[in-house]
Parts: C-alpha cells; structure tokens; sequence
C-alpha cells in the first residue's frame, strides 16, 4: 500500500478526530450523510479515511452531516 502524503494523513485525522468528538460512529456519519442526500456506505467511509483520500467536497460532506462547520488547522 503506497504510503499517504502528509496532506493526506492531515485530512483522515481531522475527519476522525471530529467524528470522534461528535461522539458518533461510522454508521450513524452515513445515516447522517444519507439524511443529506449523499450515498455512501460504512465500508467506503473507512477504506476512504484510512486511505485517506478522498476530495474535498467529501470531506465537506462529512462535516457538514456530522455538524462540524469550524474547522481549525494547526500547523504541520
């Protein structure tokens, strides 16, 4: 598996991070997501964070279904 650029590594663990502290589950991200109109499902949501890429319309998918609409980006 190739390895993930810094930049890619940054964005999975930000998404973690604040579904983490959003105190949800992966499954309850894509209830969320489907509340919104977005498909996904369970499985494409993990490979997508632990590969790490993914666009980032994605990533404001998520965080909009999640509830997160701040985002504070510490340096490298």
């Amino acid at each position: 598996m190739p390895e993930r650029n810094p930049y890619e590594e940054r964005a999975a663990n930000l998404l973690k991070a604040e579904i983490k502290r959003k105190g949800l589950t992966y499954a309850q991200v894509i209830e969320r997501m489907e509340a919104n109109g977005v498909s996904e499902n369970e499985r494409n949501l993990r490979n997508k964070l632990s590969r790490g890429k993914f666009t980032a319309a994605y990533l404001l998918q998520v965080m909009e279904a999640i509830g997160a609409f701040e985002v504070r980006l510490e340096p490298a």
